[in-house]
């Protein structure tokens, strides 16, 4: 039995918006259309390769039994109230990260927005309020890391038990490895951190995205041939210093994109910034906010002797993403 892939949304909030095609769970009736299926519970930032395994499953398993698939996410994290220095920086936003999920045929994305009363539930309440309540869930596809309710008490054993006593199947899905490096969301935002961002795709299994609204600059880009535009105001992990490739649509076309992260040493500035210079583009973008694919590092930041120098190498520069990002 094929399912129509729904999009549903409740009131709007902060967390979320009709826009990211998510049904907060918030006390609004649930639809009928995405009860009584399979379900993955979980943060799923990055939607990484590690996840891939899990929700491959979760469609497989929804589309045999002819239910709606659907994933149950966290926004905020739920470090942000319980320990908020120690909250990561994500790999996602809600919105593209509803997006992959649904590209991976998941019919629903339901957002579970973290407030304290959430976090005070055992996880026998939990597991009754979200599992049989809301979603009426026949099946459950987690990993063997699954922690859920007050102070992570919930964990894979007490779920199994909670799944038979209610009739509910329950898939565990084993852990995924990249040669010879296991996958998860805190390894990926290392491997960003550090600027390694062929390794983080790797890992991803998909471009790394990083939203921004353009500001003015210096403008100085103009000045030696090369434009960029300025891009500030990120929810998510900036990558390490360094010039990188990248793939980013603009009204609709796609054009690769030469960025460069950090100070512009050698103008003698130490403030970092992110410039991204457009292949293939002409017009103003200010104010606009822009997604930008990361998919390659190109090179370290460096200081140059001269600005002839410096344009010599951004010519190198923007022939190597050309042969990357096409």
């Amino acid at each position: 039995m094929k399912r129509e892939s729904t999009s549903v949304s409740a009131t709007s909030t902060p967390a979320a918006s009709e826009q990211s095609g998510c049904f907060i769970l918030d006390g609004s009736p649930v639809p009928p259309a995405i009860q009584s299926g399979s379900v993955a519970i979980g943060n799923f930032d990055g939607v990484h390769r590690g996840h891939l395994t899990m929700i491959h499953t979760l469609v497989a398993d929804a589309r045999q039994a002819g239910q709606p698939a659907v994933v149950v996410t966290f926004h905020p994290h739920p470090l942000t109230l319980l320990r908020p220095h120690a909250a990561p920086p994500m790999l996602t936003t809600l919105a593209h990260r509803a997006e992959l999920l649904r590209a991976l045929g998941v019919d629903a994305v339901v957002v579970l927005p973290t407030t304290p009363e959430l976090l005070r539930l055992t996880p026998t309440e939990f597991f009754d309020r979200v599992v049989l309540q809301e979603l009426k869930a026949k099946r459950l596809v987690e990993g063997p890391n699954f922690f859920f309710g007050r102070d992570r008490a919930g964990n894979i054993t007490v779920l199994r038990g909670m799944c038979a006593a209610h009739g509910i199947a329950l898939d565990v899905i084993e852990p995924v490895m990249v040669d010879h490096q296991w996958v998860s969301s805190s390894v990926i935002r290392s491997l960003l951190a550090d600027g390694d961002v062929d390794d983080a795709v790797a890992l991803l299994g998909h471009p790394y995205r990083l939203a921004g609204r353009v500001v003015t600059g210096v403008r100085r880009g103009r000045t030696i041939g090369f434009p960029t535009a300025n891009l500030e105001g990120f929810e998510t992990i900036v990558p390490g210093h360094g010039v990188y490739a990248g793939r980013c649509a603009i009204d609709g076309r796609a054009h690769p994109a030469a960025i460069h992260i950090g100070p512009n040493p050698t103008f003698g500035e130490d403030r970092p910034k992110i410039e991204i210079h457009f292949l293939d583009f002409e017009g103003e973008l200010y104010d606009r906010t822009l997604a930008v694919d990361f998919l390659a590092r190109v090179r370290d930041v460096r200081k140059f002797d001269s600005v002839a120098e410096l344009r010599s190498q951004l010519e190198r520069d923007i022939a190597k993403v050309r042969e990357i990002a096409g």
